[in-house]
């Protein structure tokens, strides 16, 4: 896996930035001794550090005689990019009298292109006049109706669009409508799934009547109303203990 791109910007580790100038110092000397070699050129390389230390280094001729080649050569070409004022008033002395002849060539064709002033000109002139006029008038209706096609072009796509939306919406309405038909439905089946009048009635139990015949210190009989079978539970025992009162009645 290769080493990411470097991120081009200042060091903030002061250690970091001096190992860093140090070594991209040496690698830039280097190759400028490379390329004054290889391509036999005159090279002068200055390097200040931020502390203001200075580093050079010159091809096989001087430092002071590369510079001041530099020098010559800059102001050479400073003279030519910037002529001095004599020299630019001559050269705008002579330039003037073209671009005024080519602002009035410039102003009587508008003013024939406008249909004004087309007493002087000959029968070609205006023939070649007329042709500008149509090729014009042939450029400008193709870009109206390039812009006219894009334009319908572009509505097309926004109707499309909206046809499917409308389309979407519709089905989802559909679909709500037919969920809100179906509830009810559903809702009064289960109604009527889960009502008791659905649950059929068991038939009524049958009604017993029952007589006790009263007998002191015996049993009484259950019977049933239906006189199929009769059952004799014991009766319980009643208290028969005499009070005291009849007791003296009696030993008298």
């Amino acid at each position: 896996m290769g080493r990411g791109r470097v991120q081009l910007r200042r060091i903030e580790n002061k250690i970091s930035r001096q190992v860093t100038f140090s070594k991209r110092r040496t690698g830039l000397l280097k190759k400028a001794h490379e390329i004054s070699v290889l391509c036999d050129a005159e090279l002068a390389l200055i390097v200040f550090s931020n502390k203001g230390k200075l580093f050079e280094y010159s091809s096989n001729s001087s430092m002071e005689r590369i510079l001041e080649r530099y020098e010559q050569q800059s102001y050479a070409d400073q003279r030519q990019l910037h002529p001095t004022d004599s020299e630019s008033h001559a050269n705008w002395s002579l330039e003037s009298p073209k671009l005024m002849s080519n602002i009035e060539a410039l102003q009587r064709s508008l003013r024939h292109f406008l249909g004004e002033e087309l007493d002087p000109l000959s029968l070609k002139d205006l023939q070649l006049l007329e042709q500008q006029i149509d090729n014009s008038l042939k450029h400008i209706r193709a870009r109206k109706n390039k812009l006219m096609h894009e334009s319908i072009s572009e509505l097309q796509k926004k109707e499309k669009a909206l046809q499917d939306q409308n389309n979407m919406l519709a089905k989802k309405l559909k679909e709500n409508e037919k969920k809100v038909t179906e509830q009810p439905q559903c809702e009064h089946q289960n109604l009527a799934q889960s009502s008791p009048s659905s649950i059929q009635p068991s038939p009524p139990a049958a009604v017993t009547t029952m007589q006790f015949p009263l007998t002191i210190g015996g049993s009484y009989h259950a019977i049933e109303g239906t006189n199929k079978e009769v059952e004799t539970q014991p009766q319980p025992r009643t208290n028969t203990v005499i009070p005291s009162w009849m007791l003296f009645h009696v030993n008298r």
